[in-house]
Formats: structure tokens, sequence, C-alpha cells
């Protein structure tokens, strides 16, 4: 049971790019998921979730940006990420919630991919 993050990589401003989240040993669909980030020296920041509904919730910080998605059929979260900013360099992570809403009690979390964005 894990969760395999992917899609990361070097990209210039303004640039964009889809993370995904893929889960495997169990189905996402009864579970929320959520997206995080971290940036050294910091404390891991959460930015947005989507229920098994497909209700989507989005920090203030990334609204407009950011766009989280979910296929069940491919057992696979996805985050959107547009207008990328440098101050958006960080290791992305995705976790499954304990709840098919947002509760923010995380349980299944992927080892992390890394976004850089730079010229």
């Amino acid at each position: 049971e894990q969760l395999v993050e992917s899609g990361g990589g070097l990209v210039q401003p303004g640039g964009s790019l889809r993370l995904s989240c893929e889960a495997s040993g169990f189905s996402l669909d009864y579970y929320a998921v959520g997206w995080f980030r971290q940036i050294p020296g910091k404390e891991r920041e959460g930015v947005a979730c989507i229920s098994t509904r497909g209700d989507p919730y989005y920090v203030d910080s990334v609204k407009g940006r950011f766009t989280i998605s979910r296929d069940d059929a491919k057992n696979t979260a996805y985050l959107q990420i547009d207008s990328l900013k440098p101050e958006d360099t960080a290791v992305y992570y995705c976790a499954t919630d304990r709840e098919t809403f947002c509760s923010g009690s995380y349980y299944y979390w992927g080892q992390g991919t890394q976004v850089t964005v730079s010229s």
C-alpha cells in the first residue's frame, strides 16, 4: 500500500506542471486526497485537498493557479500548477485523508516529487 508522486521537474517561471499521485495496493476512491509542499527549512504546508465527491479546497495563496483533480478509475489524483513562480519551488507530497472529506487527518503519504522553478 503506497502512494507514488510523479511529474515534478525543473520549469521556467510562468510554466506549468501536472503532478500525479498514484495509489497502489488500495483504492483511492474511499479517501479524500491532499497535496502538500515543503521548502527546505520550513514546515510542510497543505495546498489543496479534494473529497471523494470531487469537491476541491485550496489554501488562499494558490487559488487561481493550482487545480486539484482525481480519476478514481486510474486510482490517481493530480495537481495542476500554472503560472509557476520561483517561490513554488518545493518538494510536493500527496496524502490520503482518513475520511471521504477533507478532515485534515492524513494517513498514507507519498515520498514526494521535487518541483524547481528557475530560469
